[in-house]
């Protein structure tokens, strides 16, 4: 069952090419950009539907209860990244995984369908752990096909990024316009039918990936399914409790026990890195800037997840959506941010392609900096909008989209570049557990902005300003302390660029 990378891509078919790329990279693009398309469609509508009143067809749970419902199942899905990625290593490998994290996808979206609490919420459970599977696994199988490295992998990443956000733009218009339009039960519908596309253009055109993702992790040993086991056997359990009514889970009580423990679990890591790693002076030190970067990355994602909860609300109720008299749905207006990421992330490549060779790059930490205070920014002209509402009027979408144009650019300035700097800053043999830290820090940023969007009130309008003018202050002095810290941080990171 072991066997090496190299031999792995040698045995890809001869016809292998397309565009200059693998063809295995076009059935991973599409694959992913179904899934994202399930992804960011649900996501779009999530929160909008659990706050809806029972007699439209949602769950007519209160505001703040369904913003750390909303928290957490985005962190659950980047958490359970973690599992997925020991499951393919040791136990299944990638592509095996990929497809059943595509097929648990799909059962969880139509499951959604029915509409009532306790299977919409089973339905939930079961797409984390779809997610947990498939999303670090399609990308650990890109790498494969370029063993080679260099340039043409950067590329061959870059055609696989501009497919996860053409899916995040097809769903987050097509779904939410056809919950719009049809009801909510049939709106979950479109992520299901868009995931079984995406499976069944998974398995006629896998074979274009050769062996890529069929072995286990070269030189891992076989792992065990009895952790895997009893995890999933727990959750199972307490799930079937919660629906039979035998115990009642409080969703603010667990968002915030969770956001304790993901901070625990970072502060024991570092601990154990630092201290305990057998780590040099020289990687000590990076493992310092590791930790200024975690911080950072949960700051603005606490900030940024705000897209699909408060403003998805704002949206919803505050926002003038008529256009030449059609009424734009509320979460169509979460198609924004992935439309920006396309047309921006080519402009902000060249950008730091030139600044690179002209040797004034930005450091790691001074565009964690900008992306910071970007997205401070962005909250800064919600909290002027959120004054208008204030004084009974609904203000027009230029004010989201203005929003979502910075935080584009904040996203920009620092998700791509944090991925990164975390693998330049350890030594290999770290490499995977640094990767899963990343996660963690996303993990804690959007359990933390479900968190954040709970302290809005709707009884009580003065809360979203000063929600909206409480993020901005994160955003402005985390950059802030970011930029100050930049010359120190690049000290301790020599010959890391």
């Amino acid at each position: 069952m072991s066997q090496t990378l190299d031999s792995a891509v040698q045995t890809l078919p001869v016809e292998r090419e397309l565009l200059g790329q693998p063809r295995g990279l076009f059935t991973l693009f599409f694959t992913e950009m179904w899934e994202r398309f399930t992804y960011y469609g649900m996501r779009a509508m999530l929160i909008l539907f659990m706050v809806d009143a029972v007699s439209h067809g949602g769950l007519g749970i209160n505001d703040r209860t369904a913003s750390s419902i909303y928290g957490l199942y985005l962190a659950c899905g980047y958490l359970v990244s973690l599992l997925g990625g020991y499951i393919a290593d040791r136990l299944i490998g990638q592509q095996r995984a990929v497809l059943a994290g595509g097929v648990l996808i799909m059962i969880g979206n139509a499951t959604l369908i029915s509409g009532t609490a306790q299977v919409f919420f089973l339905g939930l459970l079961i797409n984390v752990f779809g997610i947990g599977l498939l999303k670090p696994n399609i990308s650990a199988i890109v790498a494969q096909l370029y063993p080679e490295g260099g340039s043409r992998r950067d590329a061959g990443f870059s055609i696989f990024y501009m497919g996860i956000n053409l899916g995040s733009f097809l769903g987050s218009w097509a779904v939410p316009a056809f919950a719009f339009k049809y009801g909510w039960h049939w709106g979950f519908s479109l992520p299901a039918v868009g995931m079984l596309l995406g499976l069944v253009q998974f398995l006629k055109t896998r074979r274009y990936l050769g062996n890529c993702g069929v072995a286990l992790a070269p030189d891992a040993r076989r792992g065990s399914w009895l952790p895997v086991v009893l995890l999933v056997g727990a959750v199972l359990t307490v799930a079937a409790l919660a629906v039979a009514g035998v115990i009642t889970l409080d969703a603010n009580a667990i968002a915030t026990a969770a956001s304790w423990l993901i901070g625990l679990l970072a502060v024991a890591y570092f601990t154990y890195l630092i201290f305990f790693a057998g780590l040099t002076r020289e990687e000590r030190n990076r493992a310092y800037v590791l930790i200024a970067l975690f911080i950072g990355c949960a700051i603005f994602f606490a900030g940024y997840e705000q897209m699909g909860a408060s403003f998805n609300l704002f949206a919803q109720r505050y926002t003038d959506r008529h256009i030449f008299g059609y009424e734009i749905p509320a979460g169509v207006l979460q198609a924004v941010n992935p439309f920006m990421i396309i047309v921006f992330a080519p402009i902000f490549a060249a950008v730091w392609l030139a600044l690179g060779r002209r040797n004034r790059d930005l450091s790691a930490p001074a565009k964690f900096a900008v992306g910071l205070i970007l997205m401070g920014c962005g909250f800064l002209v919600m909290y002027v909008a959120a004054g208008y509402v204030l004084a009974g009027q609904k203000v027009l979408m230029t004010w989201l989209v203005a929003t979502y144009l910075l935080h584009t650019w904040g996203e920009l300035c620092l998700s791509p570049v944090g991925l990164s700097s975390m693998t330049k800053l350890v030594p290999t043999r770290f490499v995977g557990q640094v990767l899963g830290v990343w996660f963690m820090a996303t993990a804690l940023g959007t359990n933390l902005a479900g968190q954040l969007s709970g302290n809005y009130d709707a009884n009580n309008l003065e809360s979203l300003p000063a929600l909206f003018l409480k993020i901005f202050w994160w955003g402005a002095i985390g950059g802030g302390v970011m930029l100050l810290l930049t010359p120190m941080l690049k000290r301790l990171m020599p010959g890391v660029k």
